[in-house]
Protein backbone atom coordinates (compact mmCIF):
# COMPACT_ATOMS: atom_id res chain seq x y z
CA UNK A 1 0.00 0.00 0.00
CA UNK A 2 1.51 3.71 -0.86
CA UNK A 3 1.07 6.38 1.92
CA UNK A 4 1.27 9.99 0.60
CA UNK A 5 2.59 11.61 3.77
CA UNK A 6 2.05 15.52 3.82
CA UNK A 7 3.61 17.03 7.06
CA UNK A 8 6.15 19.95 7.00
CA UNK A 9 7.41 18.83 10.63
CA UNK A 10 10.69 16.95 8.74
CA UNK A 11 11.62 15.49 12.40
CA UNK A 12 8.27 13.91 13.07
CA UNK A 13 8.11 13.17 9.10
CA UNK A 14 11.57 10.74 9.68
CA UNK A 15 10.17 8.99 12.57
CA UNK A 16 6.58 8.59 10.90
CA UNK A 17 8.03 7.39 7.81
CA UNK A 18 10.40 5.20 9.47
CA UNK A 19 7.52 3.52 11.29
CA UNK A 20 4.92 3.00 8.50
CA UNK A 21 7.51 1.54 6.43
CA UNK A 22 8.48 -1.42 9.18
CA UNK A 23 4.21 -1.53 9.16
CA UNK A 24 4.92 -2.78 5.13
CA UNK A 25 4.04 0.46 3.81
CA UNK A 26 5.57 2.34 1.10
CA UNK A 27 5.69 6.87 2.00
CA UNK A 28 5.81 9.46 -0.13
CA UNK A 29 6.54 12.71 1.76
CA UNK A 30 5.82 16.08 0.53
CA UNK A 31 5.97 18.93 2.67
CA UNK A 32 4.23 21.80 1.28
CA UNK A 33 0.50 22.31 0.56
CA UNK A 34 1.50 23.32 -3.51
CA UNK A 35 3.29 19.99 -3.76
CA UNK A 36 0.34 17.61 -3.02
CA UNK A 37 -0.94 15.75 -6.63
CA UNK A 38 -4.66 17.15 -6.97
CA UNK A 39 -5.08 13.57 -8.04
CA UNK A 40 -2.52 11.46 -6.18
CA UNK A 41 -2.46 7.45 -7.02
CA UNK A 42 -1.68 6.85 -3.58
CA UNK A 43 -3.82 4.17 -1.58
CA UNK A 44 -4.00 6.94 1.66
CA UNK A 45 -2.95 10.30 2.69
CA UNK A 46 -1.95 11.17 5.44
CA UNK A 47 -2.32 15.05 6.48
CA UNK A 48 -1.36 17.75 8.55
CA UNK A 49 -3.11 21.07 8.76
CA UNK A 50 -0.51 23.05 9.67
CA UNK A 51 1.31 23.48 6.05
CA UNK A 52 3.90 26.28 5.38
CA UNK A 53 2.04 27.56 2.29
CA UNK A 54 -1.91 26.83 3.09
CA UNK A 55 -4.01 25.19 5.37
CA UNK A 56 -4.73 21.49 5.53
CA UNK A 57 -8.46 22.14 5.63
CA UNK A 58 -8.21 23.67 2.03
CA UNK A 59 -5.78 20.96 0.46
CA UNK A 60 -8.15 18.02 2.13
CA UNK A 61 -11.03 19.77 0.18
CA UNK A 62 -8.90 19.92 -2.84
CA UNK A 63 -8.43 16.37 -2.54
CA UNK A 64 -12.16 15.29 -2.40
CA UNK A 65 -13.43 17.54 -5.23
CA UNK A 66 -11.03 15.22 -7.13
CA UNK A 67 -10.83 11.93 -6.03
CA UNK A 68 -11.61 9.06 -3.93
CA UNK A 69 -8.31 8.57 -2.38
CA UNK A 70 -8.56 7.79 1.40
CA UNK A 71 -7.47 10.61 4.05
CA UNK A 72 -6.58 10.61 7.37
CA UNK A 73 -5.48 13.87 9.06
CA UNK A 74 -3.08 14.19 11.36
CA UNK A 75 -2.99 17.40 13.66
CA UNK A 76 -1.89 18.70 16.99
CA UNK A 77 -5.81 20.61 16.41
CA UNK A 78 -7.80 18.63 19.38
CA UNK A 79 -10.66 20.80 19.37
CA UNK A 80 -14.09 19.95 18.95
CA UNK A 81 -14.49 22.73 16.06
CA UNK A 82 -11.61 21.68 14.31
CA UNK A 83 -12.34 17.92 13.88
CA UNK A 84 -15.65 18.92 13.07
CA UNK A 85 -13.95 21.25 10.07
CA UNK A 86 -11.62 18.02 9.10
CA UNK A 87 -14.64 15.93 8.68
CA UNK A 88 -16.89 17.89 6.88
CA UNK A 89 -14.18 18.69 4.38
CA UNK A 90 -13.83 14.97 2.91
CA UNK A 91 -11.58 13.43 5.26
CA UNK A 92 -12.27 9.59 6.24
CA UNK A 93 -10.57 10.20 10.00
CA UNK A 94 -9.43 12.67 12.14
CA UNK A 95 -6.32 11.49 14.81
CA UNK A 96 -4.92 14.20 17.16
CA UNK A 97 -0.90 14.39 17.69
CA UNK A 98 0.69 12.47 19.67
CA UNK A 99 -0.65 9.33 19.07
CA UNK A 100 0.87 5.66 19.04
CA UNK A 101 1.51 3.33 16.11
CA UNK A 102 -0.83 1.23 17.15
CA UNK A 103 -4.05 3.41 16.78
CA UNK A 104 -2.73 5.12 13.52
CA UNK A 105 -2.32 1.71 12.29
CA UNK A 106 -5.60 0.66 13.12
CA UNK A 107 -7.36 3.79 11.46
CA UNK A 108 -5.47 3.16 8.45
CA UNK A 109 -6.71 -0.27 8.53
CA UNK A 110 -10.13 0.93 9.17
CA UNK A 111 -10.37 3.36 6.21
CA UNK A 112 -8.53 1.12 3.72
CA UNK A 113 -11.10 -1.63 4.91
CA UNK A 114 -13.82 0.92 3.97
CA UNK A 115 -12.42 2.10 0.71
CA UNK A 116 -12.63 -2.05 -0.18
CA UNK A 117 -15.72 -2.29 0.54
CA UNK A 118 -17.03 -0.12 -2.33
CA UNK A 119 -19.79 -1.53 -3.88
CA UNK A 120 -18.69 -4.05 -6.60
CA UNK A 121 -20.65 -2.02 -9.54
CA UNK A 122 -18.84 0.95 -8.84
CA UNK A 123 -15.34 2.01 -10.16
CA UNK A 124 -13.35 5.52 -10.01
CA UNK A 125 -10.19 6.41 -11.49
CA UNK A 126 -8.86 10.31 -11.11
CA UNK A 127 -12.10 11.63 -11.37
CA UNK A 128 -14.05 9.16 -14.21
CA UNK A 129 -16.65 7.20 -12.17
CA UNK A 130 -18.34 3.96 -13.61
CA UNK A 131 -21.83 2.70 -12.25
CA UNK A 132 -21.28 -0.69 -13.53
CA UNK A 133 -25.18 -1.46 -12.42
CA UNK A 134 -26.64 1.35 -13.84
CA UNK A 135 -24.53 1.50 -17.23
CA UNK A 136 -24.02 5.15 -15.84
CA UNK A 137 -20.53 7.36 -16.24
CA UNK A 138 -19.59 10.44 -15.02
CA UNK A 139 -16.96 13.46 -14.51
CA UNK A 140 -16.83 14.58 -11.11
CA UNK A 141 -20.64 15.31 -11.06
CA UNK A 142 -20.90 15.85 -14.72
CA UNK A 143 -22.74 13.01 -17.09
CA UNK A 144 -20.31 11.46 -19.38
CA UNK A 145 -21.35 10.20 -22.92
CA UNK A 146 -20.08 6.91 -24.01
CA UNK A 147 -21.04 4.52 -26.79
CA UNK A 148 -21.83 0.90 -25.91
CA UNK A 149 -17.72 0.01 -26.52
CA UNK A 150 -16.48 3.15 -25.26
CA UNK A 151 -18.09 2.16 -21.98
CA UNK A 152 -17.23 -0.95 -22.09
CA UNK A 153 -13.72 -0.69 -23.16
CA UNK A 154 -13.63 1.75 -20.00
CA UNK A 155 -14.61 -0.59 -17.61
CA UNK A 156 -12.50 -3.19 -18.30
CA UNK A 157 -9.35 -0.48 -18.20
CA UNK A 158 -10.83 0.61 -14.78
CA UNK A 159 -10.90 -3.10 -13.83
CA UNK A 160 -7.47 -2.56 -12.92
CA UNK A 161 -6.28 0.88 -12.19
CA UNK A 162 -2.84 1.88 -13.09
CA UNK A 163 -2.28 -2.35 -14.58
CA UNK A 164 -1.28 -2.91 -18.46
CA UNK A 165 -4.39 -4.03 -20.33
CA UNK A 166 -3.40 -6.12 -22.92
CA UNK A 167 -4.21 -6.06 -26.44
CA UNK A 168 -5.38 -9.38 -26.87
CA UNK A 169 -7.38 -9.25 -23.70
CA UNK A 170 -9.45 -6.23 -24.71
CA UNK A 171 -10.18 -7.88 -27.86
CA UNK A 172 -11.59 -10.46 -25.83
CA UNK A 173 -13.46 -8.36 -23.01
CA UNK A 174 -14.89 -5.96 -24.86
CA UNK A 175 -14.83 -7.08 -28.57
CA UNK A 176 -15.59 -11.10 -27.31
CA UNK A 177 -13.37 -12.19 -29.91
CA UNK A 178 -9.36 -12.90 -30.69
CA UNK A 179 -9.25 -11.44 -33.88
CA UNK A 180 -7.29 -7.81 -33.67
CA UNK A 181 -8.01 -7.15 -37.19
CA UNK A 182 -6.34 -4.85 -39.36
CA UNK A 183 -8.66 -1.46 -38.64
CA UNK A 184 -7.13 -0.22 -35.76
CA UNK A 185 -10.59 -0.48 -34.07
CA UNK A 186 -8.62 -0.79 -30.60
CA UNK A 187 -6.94 2.27 -30.87
CA UNK A 188 -9.68 4.33 -32.60
CA UNK A 189 -11.84 3.31 -29.20
CA UNK A 190 -8.93 4.87 -27.05
CA UNK A 191 -8.30 8.36 -28.90
CA UNK A 192 -12.11 8.84 -28.54
CA UNK A 193 -12.03 7.82 -24.78
CA UNK A 194 -8.99 10.02 -24.43
CA UNK A 195 -10.91 12.99 -26.01
CA UNK A 196 -14.17 12.67 -24.01
CA UNK A 197 -12.14 12.26 -20.71
CA UNK A 198 -9.83 14.80 -20.86
CA UNK A 199 -7.90 15.61 -18.03
CA UNK A 200 -10.44 13.27 -15.74
CA UNK A 201 -7.74 10.62 -15.84
CA UNK A 202 -4.84 9.27 -18.26
CA UNK A 203 -4.87 6.49 -20.69
CA UNK A 204 -1.52 5.32 -21.30
CA UNK A 205 -0.13 3.59 -24.31
CA UNK A 206 2.28 0.63 -23.37
CA UNK A 207 3.69 0.35 -27.38
CA UNK A 208 3.39 -3.26 -27.88
CA UNK A 209 1.71 -4.40 -25.01
CA UNK A 210 -2.16 -2.25 -24.88
CA UNK A 211 -3.15 0.18 -22.29
CA UNK A 212 -3.82 1.26 -19.05
CA UNK A 213 -5.78 3.86 -17.49
CA UNK A 214 -4.39 6.15 -14.28
CA UNK A 215 -5.22 9.38 -12.06
CA UNK A 216 -3.43 12.14 -13.83
CA UNK A 217 -0.15 13.23 -11.48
Amino acid sequence: MRVLLVEDDLRFATALTSGLRRGGYSVDLVTTAADVPPEPTCDLVLLDLGLPDGDGIEVCRMLRQRSDVGIIILTARGREPDRVAGLRCGADDYVVKPFGFAELFARIEAVLRRARNRPAGVRAVGRVRLDLDRHSAHIGSEPLALTRKEFALLARLMSEPGLVVRREHLFTDVWHTSWQGTSRTLDAHVTSLRSKIGSAAQIETVRGVGYRIVARS
